[in-house]
């Protein structure tokens, strides 16, 4: 039993996982959040074209 509680406690297979899935997810909230500004800056933008142009 204590060989298998070392073996699983040295184990770091799961860990990558675990590793890929937060940088994954700081990765989307970056790119989530720029699409975002760039997107309401792009429309008051392209808002404020098309009313200078009526």
């Amino acid at each position: 039993m204590t060989a298998l509680l070392r073996r699983l406690w040295s184990e770091d297979e799961g860990q990558d996982i675990a590793e890929y899935a937060v940088m994954l997810a700081v990765i989307l909230v970056l790119v989530v959040g720029t699409i975002r500004l760039v997107g309401s800056n792009a429309n008051n933008a392209f808002s404020s074209v098309a009313s200078s142009l009526q």
